[in-house]
């Protein structure tokens, strides 16, 4: 008998072999899932980090409240950004500064291929491109996702600015607006096509976009909300020392995802940003510790016993 010849050389990978429609030829897998974890992982950031890390270091009368003001940013800006912000943020121009609103949720746009920004922008001659458009291999869900978590943590940590100042219903109304308003502002200027973004403003990682704004609009709204009222400003203790630990924790982990996914791929500038990131608290609590241990000595809980 003779021996079966082998199959034809087929160049491309077992795994996208098959021609499934949910395996496009543009997909990349590994960047594709590394996107949606470095997401995910911005997401556990805000929920249940900063909503645990809230909850616990604040008095006890005011640990629920904090803690569902930070749930309730995260769920709200879900919803914002699936309804009408993302594409105020990456969407067509309307203005300089803001895009189109609109729903993205239809599955033609969302399965296809990522692309920022959404607007072309060109030189005076209307013929050559000013600042090129970004593709990368994976579809435009997992970007809409991707930018969800960066709006949502931005809001988050402008409730820190407010806990325990601010009635829950006010904030309520406060989130979908300062989103609509600010973030999408800033977001579309500098990462969705605005005059920033074609004026060459680089903001790798939200250092304008996310902590910027949220720093600026904490400092206003506290202004304008007033001071804790007498007794708190006397004594305002953490209701729980743990858990405030236990949130930090999933705040420092999450930074991998939050740096890390920033170069829209799985490639060495995200391995680079994943180690450098979550090396640099380390390095930062080493050297304000060693500067502190003559304070940290006369802590009667950190004393050796000398039983």
């Amino acid at each position: 008998a003779m021996a079966a010849s082998p199959p034809p050389y087929n160049p491309v990978p077992v795994a996208y072999q098959g021609g499934a429609g949910a395996v496009p030829v543009w997909l990349n897998k590994g960047d594709n899932a590394w996107q949606m974890v470095a997401a995910t992982l911005v997401g556990l950031q805000s929920v249940p980090g900063l909503v645990i890390l809230y909850g616990s270091i604040v008095k006890k009368k005011w640990a629920v409240n904090s803690a569902f003001m930070a749930l309730y940013a995260f769920a709200a800006v879900v919803i914002c950004w699936v309804s009408w912000a993302y594409k105020m943020s990456f969407g067509d121009k309307l203005l300089p500064f803001w895009g189109k609103a609109g729903p993205a949720l239809g599955q033609k746009f969302l399965i296809n291929q990522a692309a920022l920004p959404a607007s072309t922008h060109y030189f005076s001659d209307h013929k050559t491109v000013e600042t090129a458009e970004i593709t990368p291999w994976y579809p435009m869900a997992t970007m809409v996702w991707f930018q969800c978590v960066f709006a949502a943590i931005t809001l988050i940590l402008l409730a820190g600015s407010v806990l325990g100042r601010m009635n829950f219903k006010a904030w309520m109304m406060f989130v979908p607006l300062w989103l609509t308003f600010s973030y999408t502002v800033g977001a579309f200027s500098l990462w969705g096509g605005g005059f920033l973004f074609h004026w060459g403003v680089m903001d790798y990682s939200g250092g304008y976009v996310i902590h910027l704004s949220s720093g600026i609009a904490g400092f206003t709204t506290a202004y304008w909300v007033g001071p804790r009222v007498k007794k708190d400003r006397e004594r305002f203790p953490p209701n729980n020392v743990l858990l405030v630990l236990a949130g930090a924790g999933l705040l420092w982990m999450g930074w991998a995802g939050f740096n890390g996914g920033d170069p829209y791929a799985a490639n060495t500038d995200s391995s680079m940003a994943v180690l450098n990131t979550t090396s640099a608290p380390p390095r930062a609590s080493w050297f304000g510790l060693g500067s502190m241990s003559s304070s940290l000595r006369s802590l009667p809980s950190l004393e050796l016993s000398k039983e």
